[in-house]
């Protein structure tokens, strides 16, 4: 393969998008890829996370993963989201991040970059394909090109078989129900594969 720059930004309240990265970054690494984990800037105040002491010791756990940037985003040939689930939608921190993107799409860097997605929720039918297409939403009008996982690998059907990106439920304690490492492995890959055959298309 030749040389994909990979960049996995996510949103991660407690660990679990935080998770699904890790597992996506070892894949890329594999892959060969120049493999990037961002998180982005955390929107929400002080006082809600000292309520609660999964967020609270996340945040400071990943204090020294870098802070997600729009020169991240241009630098990257293939970028994979991960974020969880709010009513159906993606996390406001993940969309305030993709609205900082403006002016890296009125330059007509977003065009052609190859894109996936990745979501949690509390329980299979808490919004997890909805996340994953209204991130996809911002992607076509990035002019992006979108590589779902689809039904091309049995881990995707062990995870649950979301054929949008993979997703996860989670339970009351935090834990991950199903066994999703393997098809976010794929997943990735798949993202790469993509990945490579536009940059080789496109003499890059």
């Amino acid at each position: 393969m030749m040389s994909v720059k990979l960049a996995i930004v996510y949103y991660s309240s407690t660990g679990t998008n935080y998770q699904l990265a890790q597992w996506a970054a070892e894949a890329g690494k594999e892959a060969g890829a120049e493999v990037k984990v961002l998180k982005v800037p955390e929107l929400a105040p002080p006082a809600a996370i000292e309520q609660n002491p999964a967020w609270k010791a996340h945040l400071e756990a990943t204090r020294d993963v870098p802070t997600a940037t729009t020169d991240d985003l241009e630098w990257a040939d293939a970028i994979l989201f991960s974020v969880p689930t709010r009513f159906g939608n993606m996390a406001s921190q993940m969309k305030q991040f993709l609205d900082t993107t403006g002016g890296l799409w009125a330059q007509g860097k977003t065009v052609n970059k190859v894109v996936s997605a990745m979501t949690s929720a509390q329980n299979p039918h808490g919004g997890q394909e909805a996340t994953i297409l209204s991130l996809y939403t911002t992607m076509y009008h990035w002019g992006a090109i979108v590589v779902t996982p689809g039904y091309t690998d049995s881990s995707i059907f062990a995870a649950g078989g979301n054929p949008y990106g993979t997703s996860v439920s989670v339970d009351q304690n935090g834990k991950m129900i199903e066994d999703v490492e393997q098809a976010v492995k794929h997943q990735t890959k798949r993202l790469l594969t993509v990945a490579e055959w536009v940059k080789k298309g496109l003499g890059k």
